[in-house]
């Protein structure tokens, strides 16, 4: 790790700082070129610690950058996760305040609701719907913290970012139709997905590393180094399978899974 523990705490308090403010801060991996990917997490828990510290409560994780495409244009190989908290869940239909966030956009996904404790290395997306209680339609909200691109330099927004700002995550909306994960072929789910009634954007869950419990999987791996496990009852948001779609104040959001629903919400 490049970054010092001081650096680290000061980055958080940036983030935390910027979200309570409504005003975005200069990108990380500007002021600390050397950066590393071990940095950017430390950060994000830093900053989640800070949060649990205030009163929050840890509710489970969300996966993101899961498809080839947004995978080659940040140069990575693999996908980020960050932590999904209990002030980030809005009822399906309901109202998300425009004014607490900056630069909304919304992704459809399924998540995975767990119903063991599961752990890796070694974890397999059979071990991952074996521990699943079901799957729902999702919408996940997300926000920037952080400038997507700098008005100095034009220099956009890198992984370290990303991953430092909680990948990204702001809220989550879940609706439609359980699902018990060997119920469907998870990867032929679908949404049709609308802003304002105009069909924004569609997607199959195959989109997500070719199968959805595949990023479940590895999420229980990726985190288990550090004694870490997706717990019980604890929601994972598997990964977006559309572009983002772009939100104003007053816009409505409705994902459309045909047999399994839908999930929608409305930015007052």
């Amino acid at each position: 790790m490049a970054l010092s523990n001081d650096q680290i705490r000061a980055a958080a308090e940036r983030l935390d700082h910027a979200e309570k403010t409504r005003t975005q801060i200069r990108q990380i991996s500007l002021e600390h070129p050397g950066i590393t990917i071990g940095d950017a997490y430390a950060i994000q828990k830093a900053w989640v610690d800070m949060k649990i510290a205030q009163g929050r409560i840890v509710k489970g994780h969300k996966i993101g950058l899961t498809s080839k495409a947004m995978q080659s244009a940040l140069n990575i190989n693999e996908p980020d996760s960050g932590i999904l908290l209990d002030d980030m869940f809005f009822a399906d239909g309901g109202l998300v305040p425009s004014d607490r966030f900056i630069a909304t956009r919304v992704e459809a996904e399924l998540a995975f609701v767990m119903k063991t404790r599961l752990s890796g290395p070694d974890c397999t997306m059979f071990d991952v719907l074996n521990a699943t209680d079901f799957v729902v339609p999702a919408l996940e909200i997300l926000d920037t913290r952080v400038e997507r691109v700098d008005p100095q330099t034009k220099a956009t927004r890198k992984i370290f970012d990303t991953i430092a700002d909680n990948a990204a995550n702001a809220g989550i909306v879940l609706g439609g139709r359980p699902i018990r994960p060997m119920d469907a072929d998870l990867r032929w789910i679908g949404a049709l997905c609308f802003r304002n009634g105009q069909l924004e954007e569609t997607g199959l869950a195959a989109g997500v590393l070719n199968h959805p419990a595949t990023s479940v999987a590895w999420l229980a791996n990726k985190i288990a180094p550090n004694g870490l496990a997706l717990e019980a009852g604890q929601v994972v948001l598997a990964g977006s399978f559309i572009r983002p779609i772009e939100t104003r104040k007053g816009d409505t959001i409705q994902a459309d899974y045909g047999p399994y629903g839908s999930v929608s919400c409305y930015f007052a």
